[in-house]
């Protein structure tokens, strides 16, 4: 493993040395006790942090902080278009109202699971909202990916998942890229826009053996390459669609969990990392950012409510 911060990339399973300026910096002062889920919306880099029960936001300019309390784990944060953000966690599906801090629920597809709550998700590039759980007792194939439709139903449209984690469109919206953290790979879907429905499942590359610890959060960027975060592994990892590794960032922390595009023109990367439970980490659970990457994000995709739908 390379010294924490030092960047590199891979061919054919050659390590070379790359910038040594690509280090992830701590960023904020709010150290979360499991961070999660970071998503860039108007200037504010949203995140969760699960296990501290809140939902964060963090203005990187201003250095200002603001935080909801959301009364259970919260594995999810995603933009409304029309204000507001959606959130997924222990009862499923809710709407929170930002200016008054008001939860409403809007359905829990498994509430006949008390052992499995929602985890890591997404919107897809037609404003629908893609949210997966995972079981809390690590039973196999327990879990399931849900999508919730912009008139609000809710369906099933992966089932046999263990712990549903990161999402990713490619920027033409036909292709979604999924990670089932067991599987120790990344899933490609063929994405037909209009219905939400996914097609042709596969295995886009493996992940096995090749980076130290699990795949977990997923950031995609302009040139459709994919950078995700390695839980229990110190690292994020960059991978072209064919799977090739082209670079790695090593963080000071092993739990680093989710990445996300933001700041300016999207040229910054955002990371979210978790405290473990006998932590000796210093920087553990805090909020990173890399800059220089010569990488753009792509903006954030918000839910987007059927025109005249009231919440």
């Amino acid at each position: 493993m390379l010294p924490p911060g030092e960047s590199c990339s891979t061919e054919e399973g050659r390590v070379l040395r790359a910038r040594g300026d690509l280090r992830p910096e701590v960023t904020g002062n709010y150290r979360a006790h499991w961070g999660e889920a970071p998503v860039w919306w108007q200037e504010w880099l949203y995140y969760v942090d699960i296990e501290g029960h809140r939902v964060l936001a963090y203005d990187p300019q201003a250095g200002e902080e603001k935080k909801w309390e959301i009364g259970e784990r919260v594995g999810t944060v995603v933009p409304r278009q029309g204000g507001g953000l959606l959130i997924a966690g222990d009862s499923g599906f809710s709407l929170l109202d930002l200016a008054s801090r008001a939860i409403t629920p809007l359905g829990d597809p498994e509430k006949d699971r008390p052992d499995n709550r929602f985890n890591d998700g997404k919107c897809s590039p037609d404003g629908r909202f893609f949210a997966g759980t995972i079981s809390l007792q690590k039973r196999a194939r327990e879990a399931a990916l849900y999508r919730m439709d912009t008139d609000r139903r809710i369906s099933r449209v992966l089932g046999g998942v263990t712990n549903s984690n990161g999402l990713a469109w490619t920027a033409d919206g036909s292709t979604l890229f999924y990670i089932d953290t067991p599987r120790l790979a990344v899933q490609a879907f063929d994405y037909e826009s209009g219905t939400g429905t996914l097609h042709n499942g596969r295995t886009a590359f493996s992940t096995e053996g090749r980076v130290p610890g699990v795949p977990d959060g997923m950031a995609i960027d302009s040139e459709n390459r994919l950078w995700i975060a390695f839980c229990h592994g110190s690292c994020v990892s960059c991978f072209d669609q064919g799977g090739a590794e082209l670079h790695r960032i090593v963080f000071p922390c092993r739990e680093v969990t989710a990445p996300a595009f933001g700041g300016a023109e999207l040229g910054d990367l955002y990371i979210t990392t978790g405290q473990p439970a006998e932590n000796k980490e210093e920087e553990a659970g805090r909020l990173f950012v890399v800059h220089g990457l010569g990488a753009q994000g792509v903006p954030t995709h918000a839910f987007t409510d059927q025109i005249g739908q009231s919440w």
